[in-house]
Protein backbone atom coordinates (compact mmCIF):
# COMPACT_ATOMS: atom_id res chain seq x y z
CA UNK A 1 0.00 0.00 0.00
CA UNK A 2 1.31 3.45 -0.96
CA UNK A 3 0.46 6.88 0.36
CA UNK A 4 -0.34 9.56 -2.23
CA UNK A 5 3.21 10.95 -2.06
CA UNK A 6 4.83 7.49 -2.25
CA UNK A 7 2.55 6.55 -5.14
CA UNK A 8 3.40 9.73 -7.05
CA UNK A 9 7.14 9.28 -6.48
CA UNK A 10 6.97 5.67 -7.66
CA UNK A 11 5.32 6.82 -10.92
CA UNK A 12 7.57 9.91 -11.27
CA UNK A 13 4.60 12.30 -11.42
CA UNK A 14 3.35 15.01 -9.06
CA UNK A 15 1.04 14.36 -6.12
CA UNK A 16 -1.24 16.97 -7.66
CA UNK A 17 -1.65 14.81 -10.76
CA UNK A 18 -2.44 11.73 -8.66
CA UNK A 19 -5.08 13.66 -6.69
CA UNK A 20 -6.58 15.04 -9.90
CA UNK A 21 -6.93 11.56 -11.45
CA UNK A 22 -8.53 10.41 -8.22
CA UNK A 23 -10.94 13.35 -8.10
CA UNK A 24 -12.21 12.72 -11.65
CA UNK A 25 -12.61 8.98 -10.99
CA UNK A 26 -9.76 7.53 -13.07
CA UNK A 27 -8.08 6.18 -9.92
CA UNK A 28 -9.95 5.12 -6.80
CA UNK A 29 -7.71 4.87 -3.73
CA UNK A 30 -8.57 2.71 -0.73
CA UNK A 31 -9.66 4.54 2.41
CA UNK A 32 -8.06 3.36 5.65
CA UNK A 33 -10.36 4.11 8.59
CA UNK A 34 -7.57 3.46 11.10
CA UNK A 35 -5.45 6.50 10.18
CA UNK A 36 -8.01 8.40 8.03
CA UNK A 37 -5.79 8.34 4.92
CA UNK A 38 -6.12 7.10 1.35
CA UNK A 39 -3.74 4.48 -0.05
CA UNK A 40 -2.95 3.01 -3.47
CA UNK A 41 -2.16 -0.59 -4.38
CA UNK A 42 0.02 -2.31 -6.99
CA UNK A 43 -3.13 -2.79 -9.09
CA UNK A 44 -3.69 0.98 -8.93
CA UNK A 45 -0.09 1.47 -10.06
CA UNK A 46 -0.64 -0.77 -13.10
CA UNK A 47 -3.82 1.19 -13.90
CA UNK A 48 -1.87 4.45 -13.59
CA UNK A 49 0.73 3.15 -16.03
CA UNK A 50 -2.06 2.47 -18.54
CA UNK A 51 -3.40 6.01 -18.03
CA UNK A 52 0.02 7.59 -18.52
CA UNK A 53 0.75 5.45 -21.59
CA UNK A 54 -2.53 6.40 -23.27
CA UNK A 55 -2.01 10.04 -22.36
CA UNK A 56 1.44 9.89 -23.99
CA UNK A 57 -0.22 8.51 -27.16
CA UNK A 58 -2.40 11.62 -27.25
CA UNK A 59 -5.75 10.34 -25.93
CA UNK A 60 -7.91 12.70 -23.90
CA UNK A 61 -8.76 11.82 -20.29
CA UNK A 62 -12.36 11.15 -21.36
CA UNK A 63 -11.14 8.68 -23.99
CA UNK A 64 -8.74 7.12 -21.49
CA UNK A 65 -11.64 6.57 -19.10
CA UNK A 66 -13.40 4.63 -21.87
CA UNK A 67 -10.32 2.65 -22.81
CA UNK A 68 -9.46 1.41 -19.32
CA UNK A 69 -12.98 0.09 -18.80
CA UNK A 70 -13.99 -3.32 -20.13
CA UNK A 71 -14.31 -2.21 -23.75
CA UNK A 72 -14.72 -4.53 -26.71
CA UNK A 73 -11.87 -4.98 -29.17
CA UNK A 74 -13.88 -3.10 -31.83
CA UNK A 75 -14.37 -0.06 -29.56
CA UNK A 76 -10.65 0.05 -28.74
CA UNK A 77 -9.80 -0.37 -32.43
CA UNK A 78 -12.09 2.56 -33.34
CA UNK A 79 -10.41 4.80 -30.77
CA UNK A 80 -6.95 3.81 -32.01
CA UNK A 81 -7.94 4.43 -35.64
CA UNK A 82 -9.21 7.88 -34.66
CA UNK A 83 -5.89 8.59 -32.97
CA UNK A 84 -3.96 7.45 -36.06
CA UNK A 85 -5.98 9.86 -38.23
CA UNK A 86 -5.43 12.64 -35.72
CA UNK A 87 -1.66 12.06 -35.74
CA UNK A 88 -1.71 12.26 -39.54
CA UNK A 89 -3.58 15.57 -39.27
CA UNK A 90 -0.91 16.84 -36.84
CA UNK A 91 1.78 15.86 -39.34
CA UNK A 92 -0.06 17.88 -42.02
CA UNK A 93 -0.20 20.85 -39.68
CA UNK A 94 3.53 20.63 -38.92
CA UNK A 95 4.23 20.59 -42.67
CA UNK A 96 2.20 23.80 -43.00
CA UNK A 97 4.20 25.34 -40.16
CA UNK A 98 7.44 24.31 -41.86
CA UNK A 99 6.28 25.79 -45.17
CA UNK A 100 5.25 29.02 -43.40
CA UNK A 101 8.64 29.36 -41.72
CA UNK A 102 10.49 28.75 -44.99
CA UNK A 103 8.36 31.34 -46.81
CA UNK A 104 8.82 33.85 -43.98
CA UNK A 105 12.59 33.34 -44.09
CA UNK A 106 12.63 33.89 -47.88
CA UNK A 107 10.65 37.14 -47.51
CA UNK A 108 13.09 38.41 -44.88
CA UNK A 109 16.09 37.48 -47.06
CA UNK A 110 14.66 39.26 -50.12
CA UNK A 111 12.99 42.29 -48.51
CA UNK A 112 14.79 42.50 -45.17
CA UNK A 113 11.35 42.82 -43.53
CA UNK A 114 8.18 40.86 -42.76
CA UNK A 115 4.59 42.12 -42.42
CA UNK A 116 2.94 41.71 -39.04
CA UNK A 117 0.02 39.90 -40.68
CA UNK A 118 2.45 37.21 -41.90
CA UNK A 119 3.91 36.85 -38.41
CA UNK A 120 0.45 36.60 -36.81
CA UNK A 121 -0.66 33.94 -39.32
CA UNK A 122 2.51 31.99 -38.66
CA UNK A 123 1.99 32.08 -34.89
CA UNK A 124 -1.60 31.00 -35.43
CA UNK A 125 -0.43 27.97 -37.40
CA UNK A 126 2.04 27.02 -34.68
CA UNK A 127 -0.63 27.27 -31.98
CA UNK A 128 -3.27 25.50 -34.04
CA UNK A 129 -2.27 22.06 -32.74
CA UNK A 130 -4.26 22.70 -29.56
CA UNK A 131 -7.41 22.98 -31.70
CA UNK A 132 -6.72 19.98 -33.92
CA UNK A 133 -8.51 17.33 -31.85
CA UNK A 134 -11.81 19.20 -31.64
CA UNK A 135 -11.57 20.47 -35.22
CA UNK A 136 -10.85 16.98 -36.54
CA UNK A 137 -13.74 15.41 -34.67
CA UNK A 138 -16.11 18.13 -35.86
CA UNK A 139 -15.02 17.45 -39.43
CA UNK A 140 -15.36 13.68 -39.07
CA UNK A 141 -18.80 13.98 -37.47
CA UNK A 142 -19.98 16.40 -40.16
CA UNK A 143 -18.87 13.99 -42.89
CA UNK A 144 -20.84 11.15 -41.28
CA UNK A 145 -24.01 13.25 -41.09
CA UNK A 146 -23.62 14.41 -44.70
CA UNK A 147 -23.17 10.81 -45.87
CA UNK A 148 -26.36 9.66 -44.12
CA UNK A 149 -28.39 12.39 -45.81
CA UNK A 150 -26.79 11.98 -49.24
CA UNK A 151 -27.37 8.22 -49.30
CA UNK A 152 -30.88 7.97 -47.90
CA UNK A 153 -32.69 11.22 -48.73
CA UNK A 154 -35.61 10.65 -51.09
CA UNK A 155 -34.70 13.93 -52.79
CA UNK A 156 -31.71 12.62 -54.73
CA UNK A 157 -30.49 16.12 -55.50
CA UNK A 158 -29.90 16.52 -51.76
CA UNK A 159 -30.01 19.36 -49.27
CA UNK A 160 -26.99 21.32 -50.53
CA UNK A 161 -28.19 21.34 -54.15
CA UNK A 162 -31.67 22.43 -53.01
CA UNK A 163 -30.27 25.18 -50.78
CA UNK A 164 -28.03 26.48 -53.55
CA UNK A 165 -31.03 26.49 -55.92
CA UNK A 166 -32.75 28.96 -53.56
CA UNK A 167 -29.78 31.33 -53.60
CA UNK A 168 -29.17 33.48 -56.75
CA UNK A 169 -25.37 33.38 -56.49
CA UNK A 170 -24.96 34.04 -60.22
CA UNK A 171 -26.67 37.45 -59.96
CA UNK A 172 -24.31 38.97 -57.38
CA UNK A 173 -20.62 39.86 -57.29
CA UNK A 174 -19.56 39.45 -53.65
CA UNK A 175 -20.58 36.61 -51.29
CA UNK A 176 -19.59 35.74 -47.74
CA UNK A 177 -20.43 32.30 -46.35
CA UNK A 178 -20.29 32.11 -42.57
CA UNK A 179 -19.77 28.67 -41.02
CA UNK A 180 -18.82 27.04 -44.33
CA UNK A 181 -17.79 23.73 -42.71
CA UNK A 182 -16.03 21.53 -45.25
CA UNK A 183 -17.38 23.52 -48.23
CA UNK A 184 -19.99 20.93 -49.21
CA UNK A 185 -22.47 23.61 -50.34
CA UNK A 186 -20.37 24.57 -53.37
CA UNK A 187 -19.62 21.13 -54.82
CA UNK A 188 -22.73 21.08 -57.01
CA UNK A 189 -21.96 24.32 -58.91
CA UNK A 190 -19.65 24.77 -61.90
CA UNK A 191 -16.46 26.52 -60.77
CA UNK A 192 -16.23 28.51 -64.02
CA UNK A 193 -19.57 30.20 -63.28
CA UNK A 194 -18.02 31.77 -60.17
CA UNK A 195 -14.73 33.03 -61.62
CA UNK A 196 -15.88 36.66 -61.89
CA UNK A 197 -17.09 36.81 -58.27
CA UNK A 198 -15.46 37.45 -54.93
CA UNK A 199 -16.53 34.57 -52.69
CA UNK A 200 -15.13 34.29 -49.18
CA UNK A 201 -15.73 31.11 -47.17
CA UNK A 202 -15.31 31.51 -43.44
CA UNK A 203 -15.53 29.41 -40.31
CA UNK A 204 -14.57 29.74 -36.66
CA UNK A 205 -12.73 26.40 -37.02
CA UNK A 206 -9.36 26.44 -38.79
CA UNK A 207 -9.69 22.69 -39.27
CA UNK A 208 -12.95 23.12 -41.18
CA UNK A 209 -11.37 25.79 -43.38
CA UNK A 210 -8.52 23.41 -44.19
CA UNK A 211 -11.05 20.73 -45.18
CA UNK A 212 -12.93 23.22 -47.36
CA UNK A 213 -9.70 24.22 -49.10
CA UNK A 214 -8.89 20.56 -49.74
CA UNK A 215 -12.39 19.84 -51.07
CA UNK A 216 -12.63 22.92 -53.32
CA UNK A 217 -9.20 23.11 -54.92
CA UNK A 218 -10.62 23.92 -58.38
CA UNK A 219 -12.52 26.95 -57.05
CA UNK A 220 -10.95 30.41 -56.73
CA UNK A 221 -12.40 31.11 -53.31
CA UNK A 222 -10.86 33.13 -50.51
CA UNK A 223 -10.86 31.75 -46.97
CA UNK A 224 -10.96 33.34 -43.56
CA UNK A 225 -11.08 32.14 -39.95
CA UNK A 226 -13.11 34.34 -37.56
CA UNK A 227 -15.97 34.52 -35.10
CA UNK A 228 -19.06 35.96 -36.83
CA UNK A 229 -19.71 38.20 -33.83
CA UNK A 230 -16.71 40.24 -35.05
CA UNK A 231 -16.57 40.12 -38.85
CA UNK A 232 -13.22 41.51 -40.05
CA UNK A 233 -14.54 43.30 -43.17
CA UNK A 234 -15.60 46.84 -43.95
CA UNK A 235 -19.23 47.98 -43.84
CA UNK A 236 -21.46 47.49 -46.91
CA UNK A 237 -18.96 45.14 -48.57
CA UNK A 238 -21.10 42.12 -49.55
CA UNK A 239 -24.10 41.59 -51.81
CA UNK A 240 -24.96 38.35 -50.05
CA UNK A 241 -24.25 36.38 -46.88
CA UNK A 242 -25.01 32.68 -46.45
CA UNK A 243 -25.24 30.85 -43.10
CA UNK A 244 -26.15 27.19 -43.41
CA UNK A 245 -27.29 25.55 -40.16
CA UNK A 246 -24.98 27.59 -37.95
CA UNK A 247 -26.83 30.49 -36.28
CA UNK A 248 -27.92 28.27 -33.38
CA UNK A 249 -24.26 27.75 -32.48
CA UNK A 250 -23.55 31.49 -32.10
CA UNK A 251 -23.16 32.74 -28.53
CA UNK A 252 -24.77 36.12 -29.19
CA UNK A 253 -27.13 35.94 -32.19
CA UNK A 254 -28.13 39.61 -31.94
CA UNK A 255 -24.52 40.74 -32.12
CA UNK A 256 -23.77 38.37 -35.00
CA UNK A 257 -26.80 39.53 -37.00
CA UNK A 258 -25.87 43.18 -36.36
CA UNK A 259 -22.43 42.43 -37.80
CA UNK A 260 -23.94 40.71 -40.84
CA UNK A 261 -26.24 43.67 -41.48
CA UNK A 262 -23.24 45.98 -41.17
CA UNK A 263 -21.16 44.23 -43.83
CA UNK A 264 -24.14 43.75 -46.18
CA UNK A 265 -24.93 46.37 -48.77
CA UNK A 266 -28.24 48.27 -48.34
CA UNK A 267 -29.85 46.01 -50.96
CA UNK A 268 -27.96 42.93 -49.73
CA UNK A 269 -29.56 39.57 -48.96
CA UNK A 270 -29.04 37.07 -46.17
CA UNK A 271 -29.80 33.34 -46.58
CA UNK A 272 -29.81 31.30 -43.39
CA UNK A 273 -31.04 27.74 -42.97
CA UNK A 274 -32.14 25.89 -39.87
CA UNK A 275 -34.39 23.06 -38.70
CA UNK A 276 -37.43 22.64 -36.48
CA UNK A 277 -38.53 20.57 -33.49
CA UNK A 278 -39.60 17.54 -35.58
CA UNK A 279 -36.35 17.26 -37.56
CA UNK A 280 -34.95 13.67 -37.36
CA UNK A 281 -37.23 13.07 -34.37
CA UNK A 282 -37.57 9.34 -35.09
CA UNK A 283 -33.83 8.80 -34.51
CA UNK A 284 -34.02 10.45 -31.11
CA UNK A 285 -37.08 8.31 -30.23
CA UNK A 286 -35.21 5.19 -31.32
CA UNK A 287 -32.22 5.88 -29.06
CA UNK A 288 -34.50 6.60 -26.10
CA UNK A 289 -36.22 3.26 -26.69
CA UNK A 290 -32.86 1.67 -25.91
CA UNK A 291 -32.02 3.97 -22.99
CA UNK A 292 -34.27 6.90 -22.09
CA UNK A 293 -31.31 8.82 -20.63
CA UNK A 294 -29.81 9.38 -24.09
CA UNK A 295 -30.01 12.90 -25.50
CA UNK A 296 -28.47 13.34 -28.94
CA UNK A 297 -27.99 17.05 -28.38
CA UNK A 298 -26.72 18.76 -25.25
CA UNK A 299 -29.19 21.55 -25.94
CA UNK A 300 -32.20 21.77 -28.26
CA UNK A 301 -30.65 23.96 -30.92
CA UNK A 302 -33.94 24.70 -32.70
CA UNK A 303 -35.07 26.56 -29.57
CA UNK A 304 -32.16 28.96 -29.98
CA UNK A 305 -32.75 29.55 -33.68
CA UNK A 306 -35.16 27.28 -35.52
CA UNK A 307 -38.06 27.08 -37.93
CA UNK A 308 -40.53 28.07 -35.21
CA UNK A 309 -38.81 31.21 -33.89
CA UNK A 310 -36.43 32.17 -36.71
CA UNK A 311 -38.69 34.68 -38.44
CA UNK A 312 -39.28 36.72 -35.28
CA UNK A 313 -35.53 36.87 -34.58
CA UNK A 314 -34.66 37.89 -38.13
CA UNK A 315 -37.35 40.60 -38.43
CA UNK A 316 -35.46 42.57 -35.78
CA UNK A 317 -32.65 42.92 -38.34
CA UNK A 318 -34.27 42.75 -41.81
CA UNK A 319 -37.28 44.47 -43.38
CA UNK A 320 -38.28 41.40 -45.40
CA UNK A 321 -38.15 37.77 -44.22
CA UNK A 322 -39.48 34.81 -46.20
CA UNK A 323 -39.28 31.12 -45.22
CA UNK A 324 -39.00 28.25 -47.74
CA UNK A 325 -39.45 24.67 -46.53
CA UNK A 326 -37.36 21.78 -47.79
CA UNK A 327 -39.62 18.85 -48.72
CA UNK A 328 -37.77 15.61 -48.03
CA UNK A 329 -37.37 12.59 -45.73
CA UNK A 330 -34.92 9.73 -45.16
CA UNK A 331 -35.54 6.04 -45.76
CA UNK A 332 -32.69 4.17 -44.04
CA UNK A 333 -31.68 0.54 -44.53
CA UNK A 334 -28.09 0.68 -43.21
CA UNK A 335 -27.97 0.13 -39.46
CA UNK A 336 -24.19 0.54 -39.30
CA UNK A 337 -24.22 4.05 -40.78
CA UNK A 338 -27.19 4.99 -38.62
CA UNK A 339 -25.13 4.00 -35.55
CA UNK A 340 -22.21 6.11 -36.76
CA UNK A 341 -24.59 9.05 -37.20
CA UNK A 342 -25.89 8.61 -33.65
CA UNK A 343 -22.35 8.40 -32.21
CA UNK A 344 -21.43 11.60 -34.13
CA UNK A 345 -24.11 13.71 -32.43
CA UNK A 346 -23.27 16.35 -29.81
CA UNK A 347 -25.08 14.69 -26.93
CA UNK A 348 -24.43 12.31 -24.05
CA UNK A 349 -24.84 9.09 -26.08
CA UNK A 350 -21.15 8.09 -26.05
CA UNK A 351 -21.01 8.50 -22.28
CA UNK A 352 -24.27 6.60 -21.64
CA UNK A 353 -23.32 3.82 -24.07
CA UNK A 354 -19.74 3.37 -22.82
CA UNK A 355 -19.11 -0.39 -22.66
CA UNK A 356 -22.50 -1.12 -24.29
CA UNK A 357 -21.90 0.03 -27.84
CA UNK A 358 -22.02 -3.44 -29.37
CA UNK A 359 -25.33 -4.13 -27.63
CA UNK A 360 -26.66 -0.78 -28.87
CA UNK A 361 -25.46 -1.41 -32.42
CA UNK A 362 -27.24 -4.78 -32.48
CA UNK A 363 -30.42 -3.12 -31.21
CA UNK A 364 -30.33 -0.46 -33.95
CA UNK A 365 -29.53 -2.98 -36.70
CA UNK A 366 -32.42 -5.20 -35.60
CA UNK A 367 -34.80 -2.23 -35.69
CA UNK A 368 -33.62 -1.34 -39.21
CA UNK A 369 -34.06 -4.95 -40.35
CA UNK A 370 -37.55 -5.21 -38.84
CA UNK A 371 -39.17 -2.22 -40.50
CA UNK A 372 -38.91 0.52 -43.07
CA UNK A 373 -37.02 3.24 -41.21
CA UNK A 374 -38.60 6.56 -42.23
CA UNK A 375 -37.01 9.68 -40.76
CA UNK A 376 -38.73 13.06 -41.00
CA UNK A 377 -36.99 16.24 -42.08
CA UNK A 378 -38.15 19.60 -40.81
CA UNK A 379 -35.77 22.13 -42.35
CA UNK A 380 -35.66 25.10 -44.68
CA UNK A 381 -34.12 28.47 -45.41
CA UNK A 382 -34.99 32.04 -44.40
CA UNK A 383 -34.49 34.61 -47.18
CA UNK A 384 -33.86 38.04 -45.69
CA UNK A 385 -33.70 41.36 -47.55
CA UNK A 386 -33.14 45.04 -46.71
CA UNK A 387 -30.84 44.85 -43.67
CA UNK A 388 -31.47 47.30 -40.84
CA UNK A 389 -28.26 49.14 -40.02
CA UNK A 390 -27.32 49.77 -36.40
CA UNK A 391 -27.04 53.41 -35.31
CA UNK A 392 -23.56 54.75 -34.76
CA UNK A 393 -21.84 51.87 -36.57
CA UNK A 394 -18.24 52.37 -37.52
CA UNK A 395 -16.59 50.93 -40.59
CA UNK A 396 -13.67 48.66 -39.74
Amino acid sequence: MYSTTEFANKAHISTRTVRYYSNIGLLKPTYNAVDNHYYYTEDDFFKLQKILSLKYLGFSLKEIEQLIKDNTADEIRELFMLQIKLIRRKIENLKLVEKGLINANRIIESNNSLRWTDIINLIYLINMEDQLIENYRNSENLSIRIELHSRFSKDKHGWFAWLLSQIPVKKVESILEIGCGNGELWKSIDAEQLNDKEIILSDISAGMIQDAMNNLKEYKFKYSVFDCEEIPFSSSKFDMIIANHMLFYVKDITRALNEMCRVLKSNGEFYCSTYGKNHMKEISDLTKAFDERINLSEIELYKIFGVENGENILREHFEEVLYKKYEDFLEIDDGELLCEYIFSCHGNQNEILSGRKEEFKEFIKNEVRKRRMIISKDAGVFICKSPKKCRGELAI
